[in-house]
């Protein structure tokens, strides 16, 4: 190589060296390290502003969501209200300590000493995040309570990071226990169910409170995946992973000093219930519920309140009685119907209300076929007559003022009138004149026989004899509403309107010896952040205890000898009335036992409830009265809510029976027969004979017995009136009694 060629050479290196000693002088090692720490400090000072710049947020919007629970007495669930989430949250004090521990282990054992953050599992989420692959565990329980309950499922960066520093600001603000039980109310489970509450139910059917050990670990397996988890639509693989998950959550249990070896060993793997639809307003929920409601709003429990959800309503219902009722219902109408095919059976709406007559607590209640179908409770709407159900309190009225007949006779059950069929009242400023059914006339007759066979002319003057006033106002006092009730003569055959929630709190005072008794549907109503305690209703002495027991004899005779024979059992002991308004468009039967008082009515209804049918021709039985349907189903529940029957009886004491009045004045005065007829034709049951002809000429009464003394009744012809207007029973257009129906 020439001089030329070694100075090219030369010039060639000397050009790469400065090169090759600027790139050592750039990445040298105190370079590299300083570099290092300036991202380090970059960061730290950029995590520090986003821990200033960061707040706590207010939670989300799904987070304090919660569904109303409504329950039967016996605490099962009767229904679930809410605005799509089913979540109930409690406190920690309310979860047993194994359960919450059973938490920690399966999901967290660091927590209870942790600063609320893992930044190990923290990272790994951040890049699995940026690199595509998704969420992944690795979260403290602050972190995924801060998620739940401040942020949203998203797996965003700024949502991760967002949850790294919220999570350590809560740790610090907030206790272990505060973040476990926001944790575990937060949570979902799967089954619909959101926090621990709704989650025992859903998969065990009891309370957050009666967990134990092994539940818990079940509970706390399934948050890692709780649709694959679930065991009753877990595959084979589902099933070996959450058992192994449910293993796993015991033995750290023992690590962690929170189970021993010796207890561990004794769990068996708690096999969850199947799962149920969640209870909602079908069938008769809807009812109860709608009830218990109007209820709350007395109680100062606005829609609004209830509407934030978290509430926990008891009520008064007894889940065995309840489902007797529906049974009976269904067995003795429903069975029988035709809903689809005939145009009679499709108008029948049934309505029913059982009430302890000791307490007022109504223990079961029909409102309709289904409350998603017809949503006017027929068992608290106040649209129809209760018919002769009130003539029971006509005679009460008339033993509490010690009423007289026209002719001075003190009015009691042997008092006998006038039942000639269209016979006009005697004393009255309203003229009225009611036709008894069929238009049969029965002559003289006791006031006891009166009742059996629910004689219309018989009430109708005896409540011009107790005056309309003063009628009403023991009506009032027992608990039938001031509802269209007007204060004329034709009221004796309830012509008012009233409900068998209205009807069920007046007989219930009959069978409560006079005591007031009203009816309530709530029990207690519960909030984490507030309790109500309903207002016990007052127990003041409605009407005397003789009054009322005289009632009650009355209506025993109606049951064990008159038109309310399809009660009549020697299962127990039972006091009732039957009753059909005008043109047969509701059929009552009203009846009590000395320990449950219950009143059933059927309705017709058409043109989607805005008009009242007649029911005759229900079920292609004629006519729909009182001693029919209404009757039935009341024996029948009666009998099942009894557990087959009673011994009790009733206690009667000081039963007024009345005087034998002496022979009355010509003015037409009710007549009396001192011995009642010993074959009574029930009113509520068509008469195969034909009526009776009122006699123009003095009878003689069969010989006296011992202890009532002769008498000579008076003609039971009364003079002929002038036609009479129209009397106002809430039907604009009618005449009550016109047809014989009315009252019976």
């Amino acid at each position: 190589m020439g001089r030329a060629d070694a100075r090219r050479a030369q010039a060639r290196e000397s050009r790469r060296a400065p090169k090759s000693g600027g790139i050592r002088r750039l990445f040298t090692w105190k370079k590299l390290l300083g570099t290092f720490f300036g991202i380090v400090l970059l960061g730290m000072g950029a995590f520090g502003a986003l821990y200033v710049y960061v707040d706590v947020p207010a939670a989300n919007a799904m987070a304090e969501r919660q569904s109303n629970v409504y329950k039967y007495s016996d605490g099962t669930v009767l229904a679930r209200t809410g605005k799509g989430v089913n979540r109930q949250i409690v406190d920690l004090d309310q979860v047993p300590e194994k359960v919450q521990h059973a938490f920690v282990a399966a999901e967290n054992k660091t927590f209870y000493k942790d600063e609320g953050v893992d930044l190990k599992g923290t990272t790994r989420g951040l890049l699995n995040t940026l690199s595509g692959k998704g969420k992944q565990g690795g979260s403290t329980i602050t972190q995924q309570y801060v998620k739940n309950f401040y942020l949203t499922q998203d797996p965003t960066v700024s949502r991760k990071l967002k949850e790294l520093v919220i999570s350590l600001k809560v740790d610090q603000q907030e206790s272990k226990d505060f973040i476990l039980a926001g944790y575990i109310n937060t949570a979902y489970y799967g089954r619909g169910a959101s926090g621990i509450q709704a989650a025992a139910q859903a998969y065990y059917g009891i309370d957050a409170k009666d967990l134990n050990v092994t539940q818990g670990a079940y509970l706390a397996s399934l948050l890692q995946a709780p649709s694959q988890y679930d065991w009753a639509t877990a595959t084979d693989t589902g099933k070996r992973l959450v058992k192994d998950r449910w293993a796993y959550t015991l033995k750290n249990m023992v690590e962690m000093g929170w189970l021993t070896e010796s207890e561990r060993a004794q769990q068996e793997f708690p096999y969850p219930d199947k799962p149920k639809p969640a209870e909602g307003m079908e069938g008769q929920a809807g009812y109860l519920v709608e009830a218990a409601n109007k209820e709350l709003e007395k109680q100062g429990v606005s829609a609004a309140d209830r509407d934030a959800g978290g509430w926990t309503f008891t009520l008064t219902i007894d889940k065995k009685r309840q489902k007797a009722l529906e049974k009976s219902v269904d067995d003795q109408l429903e069975s029988k119907l035709d809903r689809e095919g005939n145009k009679i059976d499709a108008t029948v709406q049934a309505g029913a209300t059982s009430v302890d007559p000791t307490t007022g607590k109504v223990v079961a209640m029909y409102g309709g076929e289904d409350y998603v179908k017809h949503y006017i409770s027929n068992a608290t709407r106040q649209d129809y007559q209760p018919a002769s159900t009130f003539k029971p309190l006509v005679l009460a009225s008339a033993l509490e003022n010690e009423s007289k007949t026209q002719d001075g006779s003190l009015i009691g059950l042997n008092t006998v009138y006038d039942g000639t069929s269209k016979r006009p009242v005697v004393g009255s400023d309203t003229p009225f004149n009611p036709q008894n059914e069929d238009d049969r006339s029965y002559g003289p007759v006791s006031v006891q026989k009166a009742m059996n066979s629910s004689i219309n002319s018989v009430f109708a003057q005896m409540i011009v004899d107790v005056t309309p006033a003063a009628t009403k106002k023991t009506a009032l006092a027992v608990g039938v509403p001031d509802k269209n009730f007007p204060e004329r003569p034709a009221v004796s055959l309830g012509t008012m309107n009233a409900s068998t929630w209205d009807m069920a709190g007046a007989y219930a005072t009959l069978d409560n010896h006079g005591r007031k008794v009203t009816p309530h549907i709530l029990q207690s109503a519960e909030h984490r952040d507030r309790t109500v305690t309903p207002e016990k209703p007052k127990r003041e002495q409605a009407i005397s205890r003789a009054s009322a027991d005289t009632v009650t004899k009355a209506l025993t005779g109606v049951v064990d000898a008159g038109s309310g024979g399809a009660a009549n059992t020697s299962a127990y002991d039972a006091a009732g009335k039957t009753g059909t308004s005008e043109d047969n468009k509701s059929a009552w039967f009203a009846g009590y036992t000395p320990e449950l008082t219950t009143v059933v009515a059927l309705f017709g209804e058409g043109d989607g409830g805005r008009k009242q049918v007649s029911l005759t021709g229900t079920a292609n039985s004629g006519r729909a009265s009182g001693s029919g349907f209404p009757a039935r189903i009341w024996a029948d529940y009666t009998l099942g809510a009894l557990g087959g029957g009673s011994g009790k009886t009733f206690d009667l004491r000081d039963v007024e029976r009345g005087e034998v009045p002496t022979p009355p004045t010509p003015s037409g005065t009710p007549s009396e027969d001192p011995t009642p007829s010993e074959d009574p034709t029930p009113s509520d049951t068509p008469s195969e004979t034909p009526s009776e002809t009122p006699s123009e000429t003095p009878t003689t009464p069969a010989p006296p017995t011992s202890s009532s003394p002769p008498t000579t009744l008076p003609p039971t012809k009364s003079p002929e009136l002038p036609p009479q207007p129209d009397e106002d029973d809430g039907q604009p257009g009618e005449r009550p009694g016109a047809n014989g129906l009315l009252g019976q």
